[in-house]
């Protein structure tokens, strides 16, 4: 006896839906992780920034015995804002004759960084004092 019926191959409509809620779960996963990667990421570059000012401000008290006045561009800085645009650097108040701070301010989507707003001055001090925040 013949068997007329050709075997189907293929995937049932239950086995796609199963697949795609795994794949939808897995990604609810990782986007949060993925989120704080990549703004730890960019917070690198903040510090990087802010490093670079710091560097500046030391090299012109070496140079002037007094600190710049609240102009970046006494520093040699001619454009504030970041490569990606994700920090701006500006002083935080005005500078002293032998006194300075300066900070970064996240801009954009970096402004959902939980360490906000990267500040320090000529001693040091970084704020905020959270370790994880300056790695």
């Amino acid at each position: 006896m013949r068997n007329d019926k050709k075997e189907q191959h293929g995937f049932t409509l239950i086995e796609l839906m199963i697949t795609v809620a795994i794949i939808g779960i897995l990604a609810a996963i990782a986007y949060p992780s993925y989120t704080t990667y990549a703004l730890h990421g960019y917070r690198s570059e903040g510090i990087a920034q802010l490093a670079d000012g710091v560097a500046r401000m030391e090299r012109y008290y070496a140079q002037n015995s007094t600190y710049a006045a609240a102009n970046l561009a006494a520093i040699g800085i001619t454009n504030a804002t970041s490569q990606s645009g994700k920090y701006i650097i500006s002083f935080n108040g005005p500078p002293g004759a032998t006194t300075y701070s300066l900070q970064v301010v996240p801009q954009g989507s970096q402004a959902n960084d939980s360490c906000g707003t990267l500040s320090t001055d000529q001693t040091g001090l970084k704020s905020p004092v959270t370790a994880t925040c300056w790695q």
